[in-house]
């Protein structure tokens, strides 16, 4: 540290105890402001992951169920015939294995001896920024 001498006292560069802490207090307010937007961003890009999920997932059923004249039985199905490359992961629940399966009833089905899979909902049990659960989507 470099000392300087003002009218024959010392005096040192630096930052006083106060100075710091007015810092940290200002660093922690940022902070607080800033993690509520990051955290919403977060669950608003998962949420999005979701729709585009869902809505392949629907199409690709929707697919199978006409082009076999009866519907999936499981979406491992869906992969095995080639109409997905691999079962998407539900971002809401981290797991390709969660997913809540609808099936066909029975007086609707495209194939009265073997109803399969109608629709697909995430199995989630919470609730999106909207207000709606997940497994309402």
């Amino acid at each position: 540290m470099e000392h300087h001498t003002l009218s024959g006292k010392n005096y040192r560069r630096g930052f006083t105890f106060i100075e710091l802490m007015i810092v940290m207090a200002i660093i922690a307010v940022l902070m607080s402001v800033a993690l509520p937007i990051y955290n919403r961003s977060i669950i608003r890009a998962n949420e999005s992951v979701l729709k585009n999920n869902l809505f392949t997932m629907r199409t690709v059923i929707d697919e199978y169920t006409y082009d076999k004249q009866k519907a999936p039985q499981t979406l491992n199905d869906l992969v095995s015939d080639g109409y997905l490359r691999q079962v998407p992961i539900d971002p809401m629940t981290k797991s390709s294995d969660s997913w809540k399966l609808i099936n066909e009833d029975a007086s609707n089905t495209v194939n009265q001896s073997e109803p399969g899979i109608f629709d697909v909902r995430s199995g989630s049990d919470k609730t999106s920024l909207e207000g709606t659960p997940y497994s309402e989507w």
